[in-house]
């Protein structure tokens, strides 16, 4: 097997334990959304650490302010998306996230003078009218939760952006480790100050699993990423979209419904216009 597969195989498990992490927040609607991100990022914390210390990366970094920014950035577009995923159908949560990577477009260009080839524009625009028919906003209070999984997707999409500008100072490890240390740290006070709840046995294996499955799609796409460039593999990271499709279904019987399927389908299509723009530059 050649590494370019390699890498599409560990893209593809990437994106299935993504949408694992997904449907286990989801299903664990009684915890707290502060606990639940505590222990989202508590095993990431201790793998993290150990990666720091192994490769011999320093631990503080060298662009301290930047890398609190993005923890910052990471950490509101995780509690943004839990959020959502609590009061969303799985499905529709996870598309609009997947707007990430067009705010990395429009982010990267007013911050890092990255230029927006025409290509990229019109998946620019698919994108918008994608999220549009998920949406389908009614200009009531039911809005507010599809209005916070584009929040989580513009949180996610500036932590990207941050760390497209972190590369040139400091190593993966050292970015993993502040945003899992301030995730963690963080969540501490909310939880002493009565956002907890005792799990019971079924919820903290939920919890546990929280932890197992984020951690694990962060390393299977690490190592992905290893085998085939980035630009190469990211179209196959909407196959989240799909799982999480499946999972919904099977799970809570949340069939989507036209307009949500039909903002699917555009928001993959313009991913797929930006992969092949991206390619082209390549």
């Amino acid at each position: 097997m050649d590494n370019r597969k390699k890498g599409i195989i560990l893209i593809l498990l990437s994106a299935l334990f993504f949408a694992s992490m997904a449907a286990t927040v989801k299903f664990l609607d009684r915890i707290p959304v502060v606990e639940k991100i505590f222990f989202r990022n508590l095993l990431g914390l201790f793998v993290a650490s150990y990666l720091v210390i192994k490769n011999k990366k320093p631990i503080l970094g060298n662009n301290k302010k930047f890398l609190i920014l993005r923890s910052i950035f990471g950490l509101l577009g995780v509690a943004a998306y839990f959020y959502a995923l609590s009061n969303l159908p799985l499905a529709d949560t996870v598309i609009l996230n997947k707007m990430s990577p067009f705010f990395v477009l429009v982010l990267s260009a007013f911050f890092l003078g990255e230029k927006i080839k025409p290509f990229q524009i019109l998946s620019l625009i698919f994108a918008l009218i994608g999220a549009s028919l998920v949406v389908k906003p009614e200009f009531d209070i039911s809005v507010i939760p599809y209005i916070i999984a584009l929040l989580s997707a513009f949180f996610a999409g500036s932590a990207y952006t941050i760390i497209r500008h972190l590369r040139h100072t400091d190593s993966s490890e050292t970015i993993i480790f502040y945003f899992t240390f301030i995730s963690t740290i963080t969540m501490i006070p909310f939880m002493l100050s009565g956002q907890f709840v005792i799990p019971n046995s079924i919820e903290i294996i939920g919890l546990l699993g929280l932890g197992v499955f984020a951690t694990t799609a962060q390393f299977l796409m690490t190592n992905a990423y290893r085998f085939a460039p980035a630009g190469e593999l990211a179209i196959y990271t909407y196959t989240n979209i799909v799982f999480s499709t499946i999972i919904g279904i099977i799970i809570w019987s949340e069939f989507p419904g036209i307009l949500s399927i039909l903002g699917g389908l555009l928001i993959i299509i313009a991913g797929f216009i930006n992969y092949y723009s991206n390619k082209k530059k390549a």
